[in-house]
């Protein structure tokens, strides 16, 4: 189980956010990898579909009841279901995976429910901005001093994005998993931040 990346996802989840993690863990430039380093998982609170905000559903892999205990990383999608009370069942989970040094990540509204449970009090974090963080976080937020302005931030095993971020979200776990060279990486990212046309021309 150890090789399996776990993505939490809730209902309303922002659909748009796991794509180039996803992507990059599960294909490259060839198409599907016959032998991708780790199988990408979905876990929700129960085993019922879920609904992304833009529509779509989703099948989960696990619920939350029978998820497995090793695994490589944990990866919270942000939408608009992380101040519910599903969402309270995550906190748990996170301090589990963070006491065994699993990979923890959060976008959007999953950075800042890490906030708001204490997770990012001793490292280095990013999120939607340093005055959402605090209203979200209140007093078990006490690390604004560690907030960093810029989209997507990697500090002792635990990522974090703003919601513009999927990219650079991607690249920061893409890093920190080794899924591919640090070169590699870098090409993968200009050439998504830059577009075809003018990654190409970089080139000539």
């Amino acid at each position: 189980m150890k090789n399996e990346v776990l993505f939490v996802l809730l209902n309303d989840y922002a659909d748009y956010e796991p794509a180039y993690i996803s992507g990059s863990i599960n294909c490259d430039k060839f198409g599907m990898k016959q032998n991708p380093k780790y199988a990408t998982k979905v876990v929700a609170p129960t085993m019922d579909l879920v609904r992304s905000c833009g529509g779509f559903h989703t099948m989960p892999d696990y619920s939350f009841d029978n998820m497995p205990e090793d695994y490589a990383a944990l990866i919270l999608i942000g939408g608009f279901s992380w101040m519910t009370d599903e969402a309270k069942q995550v906190a748990p989970i996170v301090k589990d995976a963070i006491s065994k040094g699993i990979i923890v990540g959060g976008i959007c509204n999953g950075a800042s429910f890490l906030a708001q449970n204490g997770f990012l009090n001793n490292v280095k974090h990013t999120g939607n901005g340093p005055d959402e963080l605090k209203r979200w976080g209140g007093d078990n937020y006490t690390n604004a001093a560690g907030y960093q302005n810029v989209q997507a931030v990697s500090d002792n095993g635990i990522v974090t994005a703003n919601g513009t971020a999927s990219l650079e979200f991607a690249v920061e776990l893409m890093k920190i998993l080794e899924i591919d060279t640090e070169e590699n990486i870098a090409a993968y990212y200009q050439f998504m931040h830059l577009g075809f046309c003018d990654f190409m021309k970089t080139l000539a």
